[in-house]
Parts: structure tokens; sequence; C-alpha cells
């Protein structure tokens, strides 16, 4: 019998308390509220792990190293624990023939219940012969391994979008892997790599509901790419002001300013990065001092330099670039002020002028 995720814990010596803080926090980060702890806690206490398949094709594996430092509690215990993490090839004991076996066991064991989590994507030219795992294209791992899988989670934006394997002039043929993986459900969780919190909210949510997320149009969770980066920033007051950073290291950097003009793409990323953050909620690009440059959108190394600064960003509903929303916002002031001292000025004229009597001078 396939033990719970609540087994696994308590063989760990984790305490029942911990467990509760862990699903009450997990619900608070997928905007679930307090009253889906229960339903969490319930549900990872009475239903198995379920198996997971996690493949690597063209890819630097920053994926990985971002899901297994994810600061989430227990994170690097829990969710782990959480998957039955059959397979995987960059953390596995496992190694020749006796890993690949275990690729066909899971296929034919848990047919249709298993998920496969896909890092990085498949080249198309010679036959996928630019990727090799185990002797063969790792194309014909991913369509095998996908066959009978319950859903594909595309984890960063190699899966998601082709990333910089698929970048201009693309001489493997790399492309992301729902350009090959059509008839089954696929969730794109891009990033380059993708929040650490953000790919654990997202197995966790799976894990405990059964089915996937909500997905936008273009199949990323709306949990977490709902909203730009540029909409919750801490410097987006800045930028509604028309207060920019000219040059890097100015008066106006060092003052924390918008860094629109520096090539910032937060105003067209979609990503939890400005509310999630990294490393814990300690920082992020932008709060580091540099822009976004909107690594979880698709063909972003195809879109120009980074530092090009965006040319036409609409705000407020308003057909407008940032550079006339910050020179409309200053005229606004300066209309506001000069409103403000006509007022004031009949205010003071009526005060001096003599009280009316009623009687014809």
């Amino acid at each position: 019998m396939t033990e719970t995720f609540y087994d696994v814990l308590r063989r760990q010596g984790i305490s029942r308390r911990s467990f509760l803080k862990f699903c009450s926090l997990t619900a608070a980060s997928l905007g679930l509220g307090p009253e889906f702890a229960p339903t969490m806690a319930q549900a990872l206490e009475t239903k198995p792990r379920t198996p997971v398949l996690w493949l690597h094709g063209l890819e630097c594996t920053c994926c990985s190293e971002a899901f297994i430092r994810s600061s989430h509690p227990l994170a690097s215990d829990v969710i782990l624990s959480m998957l039955s993490l059959d397979y995987d090839d960059t953390i596995m004991a496992a190694a020749g023939h006796q890993a690949e076996a275990i690729i066909e066991e899971v296929v034919t064991k848990y047919k249709g219940n298993y998920i496969l989590a896909v890092e990085g994507n498949p080249p198309l030219n010679e036959d996928g012969m630019y990727c090799i795992i185990g002797g063969k294209p790792f194309l014909e791992q991913l369509k095998y391994a996908a066959k009978d899988c319950k859903a594909v989670i595309s984890w960063g934006s190699c899966a998601s979008w082709g990333c910089v394997q698929a970048a201009r002039p693309n001489p493997t043929q790399a492309v992301p892997v729902h350009k090959v993986i059509r008839d089954k459900p696929i969730i794109k969780v891009p990033g380059c790599p993708p929040i650490p919190e953000v790919m654990t909210a997202v197995v966790t949510y799976m894990m405990t509901f059964d089915k996937i997320p909500e997905l936008d149009r273009q199949g990323r969770p709306k949990m977490f790419y709902s909203q730009r980066i540029h909409d919750k920033c801490y410097r987006r007051p800045h930028f509604d002001a028309g207060q920019f950073v000219e040059q890097w290291d100015d008066d106006a950097a060092r003052k924390g300013y918008c860094l629109y003009k520096m090539g910032c793409k937060g105003p067209t990323t979609y990503n939890a990065c400005s509310t999630t953050r990294w490393m814990g909620g300690l920082s992020f690009p932008i709060q580091s001092g540099h822009g976004c440059i909107g690594c979880s959108e698709d063909g972003f190394w195809d879109n120009g330099s980074f530092y090009n600064r965006l040319s036409d960003i609409h705000q407020f509903g308003v057909e407008a670039t940032a550079d006339k929303v910050g020179g409309t916002a200053v005229a606004a002031i300066g209309a506001a002020a000069a409103a403000h001292a006509a007022v004031s000025a009949i205010k003071r004229a009526r005060n001096k002028a003599p009280a009316n009597t009623g009687e014809n001078s």
C-alpha cells in the first residue's frame, strides 16, 4: 500500500503541530484562506502519495535547484515526501539501466495516475539526437512517459516556452513541451527559474484537491500569474509620479526610483516576484536594484536587449506611454496647485470685501 503524505511526516518525526502549521501557511500562500487548512490536512492525511516522473531535457537544472531551496516550512523534506518522486535523474541514487527501468515500471503500474514533471525541452532536429538520455533521444523518453500520465507540469521557461535553447537561430529546433505533447493537461510554471514557493504551492494544490489549478489562457496558474510584477511593485508610486532612474548608480537609483527607463520589463511580465519574492520573501531583482528581464514571458530571450526600455505602457485604461503618464502626473500636480491657489485667492478677496447691507449706494 502506498504511504500517505502524513505517514511519511510521522515516520520522519515531524509533529502534528508542525504539520498543521504547514497546511495553514500553504493555504495562505495559495490565497485559499484559513478555512481551507483543515481540508488540506485531511487530504494529505488520507490520500496516497502521487507517483511523479521528473524528466530533464535541454536545460541548466536551475528549476531543480530552485525547487529544493523552497523556504516554505518543511519544504526540503515535506514537499519531496509529499510526492512519490520515483524518477529524477538529477537527484536519484539509481543510475543506468536500473534508473531507466523505473520509468517503465511507473508508466505500467500507475497508468493514468501519475504526474509527469518536465524540466527543459526536447530538440526536434536530427530526430532528437541533440539530447540523449539513457542512450535514447529525450524526445522519445518524453513521449513514452507522457502517454499515460494524468497531467504534465512544465517547470520553468525552457519547458513552458523554449527559453534560450529555442532562441534564434535555434539550430537544434528546440521546442516547448506543449508542442510535442498535445493530448494531456499541461500546467506551465514559467520563470528562469520559477519561484520555489510557486513550484511547491502548485504541487501542494494538486495533491490536496486532486485537480489542476485554474489556468490562464496561456496555461499558467492564475493564483501566481494573474498580475504583472509592475502591479504590486514597491517602486510603482515612483513610476506613477514620473520619477525614474536615468543611469545606474545615479541619485535616483540611490533613492529607489522606478527602473522603467533602465529596461525593466515588470509592466509586461506576469509573475509573483513582487509579492512572493525570493529567498523566503527576502528580495527580488527589482528590490536588488536591477530591472525585471521578463524571464517568465514567452520568447523573452528574443525580445531585444534586457536594457532597452519599453516604449508603449498603458496605465489606468489610458492610452499613454510611461513618459506621458509621468508627465501627466506632473502636469496634474501643477494644475491642482494652480487651482488651489485660485480658490485661495477668491476666498481672500471675499473675506476683504465689505458686507452687503442690502441698501443702494
